[in-house]
């Protein structure tokens, strides 16, 4: 993703309260290794967002693990006709 601004991970330890703030304006700072991504501090704001994002993500079930019954009433729904 990217946030605008990028830190080393050293200079963000040492400077906490300045890039904690500037978290907050921007949405994020992108903390480094090396040069390399290695995390993010993200404002209140964007934290709140993930979790909405997360909340909404689709949960995967393969057809094995589903009970018969569910199974069997996905094997015979009628398109375009409503469940009963």
């Amino acid at each position: 993703m990217g946030y605008p601004t990028q830190v080393s991970a050293t200079t963000f330890a040492k400077e906490f309260g300045k890039y904690r703030d500037e978290a907050m304006v921007s949405g994020g700072v992108e903390v480094t290794s090396h040069g390399r991504p290695i995390g993010a501090y993200i404002s209140l704001k964007e934290l709140e967002n993930y979790e909405r994002l997360k909340k909404r993500e689709r949960r995967v079930i393969h057809a094995r693990d589903m009970d018969d019954e569910t199974l069997s009433a996905i094997m015979n729904a009628e398109y375009g006709k409503a469940s009963e």
